[in-house]
């Protein structure tokens, strides 16, 4: 019985024998480069200062505002909602009926798809690498260069292979379709090839309908799975025009797995709102995948978060709600486009010609610059412009008097 305040000494002697204790073994993980990013932005004690690091919609205010839908839905919700008890292990099946729907469209084949809740994309991410490494552990996954760095992040901590497939042409900022299917011919049998859905992170540049098709014919020869990253569906060429390339692959490969956000298009960032869908061909095998999903987020987090999945699924199945976020979700695709094309009339003004053209190509939120990374340190520190060391430039960020500052700098710094 240890007697008040002998708790020290014995501390002290416990501490004084040879003994590994378990936190020593510990190192420090590297620092994600984007949540660094943002430390040094928010200390940064200048007036002028531009964030286009973080992934983060931004209206002309510089403000992250909730989309009137949402607070909408909110209200109701508050006002008709009378439990707060668990909702099943892999959410609230109406939230996967309404993204599937939203996702692979109306005359999709329900039967095909088992569905899971997710906290956020990433979450969803992560239980789709979890169930690719319970059905083929052996797999290699395929992941475009360059890709979402928490990609290979997850990857590496659940020990699976990973291989890279050139994607993007550095040199005039479009896709390397030709580049693409030549490296993933290399893949084996059962290969997993990780595609990004539309608004390609970091670089912008996008598979058109035509390559989608080519791409599902090639994969379903290859008898390679694809794996979707949609975290921008809407912010492209719209919510349905973003999400005809997933559904022409659905259609043309036996087996897809598919990784949703709901953050960005709904605005709920901080809901951590995501799904996992998996299709299959076989009724009976959706049965199966609908198990393991569940076996997951048991094994994960037991229960998904809810509240921004009825959130979403109130708007989608409303249909003044779901009219009044299509329309503020095109108003910020709208946004994000004319960005664009500003800041290309205006680079276009400084350096009298089109080389800047390739950003009014691009859709979503992001845009590889080209920059070095001593041009990104120069942009940052002489300029007060803070952007990820690959030049990777968050368009959603920026606004009519931003524009014009960050035109000159780039043109400054000699990109």
């Amino acid at each position: 019985m240890m007697v008040r305040g002998q708790s020290g000494a014995n501390l002290t002697n416990y501490q004084s024998k040879s003994v590994n204790l378990m936190f020593e073994n510990l190192v420090l993980p590297p620092p994600d480069e984007i949540l660094e990013l943002m430390h040094k932005f928010r200390n940064d004690t200048r007036k002028y200062k531009i964030d286009l690091g973080v992934g983060v919609y931004k209206n002309h205010l510089g403000n992250t505002p909730i989309m009137t839908a949402v607070k909408t839905a909110e209200k109701r919700l508050w006002e008709e909602e009378n439990t707060k008890s668990y909702v099943g292990l892999t959410g609230d099946p109406f939230f996967h009926k309404m993204m599937i729907k939203l996702i692979l469209g109306p005359s999709f084949e329900e039967e095909r798809a088992a569905a899971a809740a997710t906290p956020g994309g990433t979450g969803a991410l992560r239980q789709g690498l979890e169930l690719i490494k319970i059905a083929n552990p052996n797999a290699t996954i395929w992941l475009s260069n360059p890709t979402w760095p928490n990609h290979p992040s997850i990857i590496d901590y659940l020990q699976l292979k990973s291989s890279e497939y050139s994607y993007f042409n550095f040199k005039n900022k479009t896709v390397s379709f030709n580049a693409m299917l030549k490296d993933l011919s290399e893949a084996n049998n059962g290969d997993i090839v990780l595609l990004h859905g539309c608004c390609h992170n970091p670089t912008g540049a996008n598979l058109n309908q035509n390559q989608w098709e080519i791409l599902g014919d090639f994969l379903n020869k290859k008898n390679l799975i694809p794996l979707i990253d949609l975290a921008y569906q809407g912010f492209g060429n719209g919510i349905q025009k973003d999400s005809l390339g997933i559904r022409a692959l659905v259609n043309l490969v036996p087996e897809t797995i598919i990784a949703s956000s709901c953050s960005k298009n709904f605005g709920i960032y901080r809901e951590r709102t995501g799904i996992i869908i998996t299709t299959s061909n076989d009724q009976k095998q959706k049965a199966v995948n609908q198990g393991i999903l569940a076996y997951l987020n048991r094994n994960s987090f037991s229960f998904p978060p809810d509240h921004g999945s009825k959130l979403v699924s109130m708007i989608l199945s409303d249909t003044h709600l779901r009219k009044n976020w299509e329309a503020e979700l095109n108003d910020i695709r709208t946004s994000m486009q004319e960005n664009r094309e500003f800041l290309v009339r205006e680079l276009s003004s400084r350096v009298g010609s089109d080389r800047f053209g390739f950003l009014s190509e691009h859709r979503g939120m992001f845009s590889l610059l080209g920059a070095s990374h001593e041009q990104v340190q120069e942009l940052q520190v002489q300029h007060g412009i803070y952007m990820v060391s690959d030049s990777r430039m968050n368009i959603a960020a920026l606004s009519k008097k931003t524009i014009p500052l960050l035109a000159d700098a780039i043109v400054a710094v000699g990109v």
